[in-house]
């Protein structure tokens, strides 16, 4: 994925490679915030029995691999209905920095604050919508992939506004997603990726060559996308 970061709004190949690296990017960023509600599932189950939590893990997968497919969609519906209007030297730099803005904005909506707090109790989350047996399990992780999106969607747009394909912007991305998770101060982490998110739209809009780690297109910093 090195050499495939084209800085925003990077090409997606084809559907089956896209999904195959989506859900692994998912797996990757999403685990670490994601396994204490595996462990307290794994635990209440009683069993020991792998099953149940790969099943519920399945399910956290499946959501997100649904968003990863509708954001698939919209990128190759809008390439055929608006052509090159992401390229970065006519609405690509605008439409990066605004998306990093309103994800800024979004951190502090009661939206953001409700699915928050699904994520932040995974003891809340698997008492309210507690299933058994394996149908329950994906049906469980289904519905906390859904809260996670919810959760994360606006950080997962200003991925695709950084470089989908950038390790160091995954990294990033991940990190504040686990900081949001699992640190006990809530509030200062969510004013915190608003303030940091904000910082970065305005970079973006303002002066692109200044932000460390940032892929510019066409600035012949690119990492070639073939040997």
């Amino acid at each position: 994925m090195q050499d495939m970061d084209g800085g925003p709004w990077t090409e997606l190949g084809t559907l089956g490679w896209f999904l195959g690296v989506w859900v692994v990017m998912m797996a990757a960023m999403m685990f670490p915030s994601v396994a204490p509600t595996v462990a307290l599932y794994s635990k209440l189950t009683k069993t020991r029995s792998p099953a149940p939590p790969l099943v519920f893990t399945s399910g956290y997968l499946l959501a997100w691999s649904a968003v990863g497919a509708l954001a698939f969609a919209v990128a190759t519906l809008g390439g055929r209905f608006f052509g090159g209007v992401l390229a970065w030297d006519r609405a690509g730099q605008w439409v990066a920095g605004v998306t990093l803005i309103v994800a800024a904005v979004y951190e502090l909506t009661p939206l953001k604050d409700v699915c928050l707090g699904k994520c932040r109790s995974p003891l809340g989350f698997l008492l309210g919508a507690w299933r058994g047996g394996m149908s329950g399990a994906l049906n469980m992780g289904i519905r906390h992939g859904a809260w996670c999106v919810g959760c994360c969607w606006a950080l997962m747009a200003s991925l695709f506004a950084l470089g989908v394909m950038s390790l160091a912007w995954m990294a990033f991305i991940a990190g504040v997603i686990a900081v949001e998770k699992l640190l006990p101060w809530r509030r200062a982490a969510t004013w915190g990726t608003a303030g940091v998110l904000l910082v970065l739209g305005v970079l973006v809009l303002m002066a692109p060559d200044a932000l460390p780690g940032l892929t510019v297109p066409g600035s012949g910093t690119m990492d070639p996308m073939m040997p």
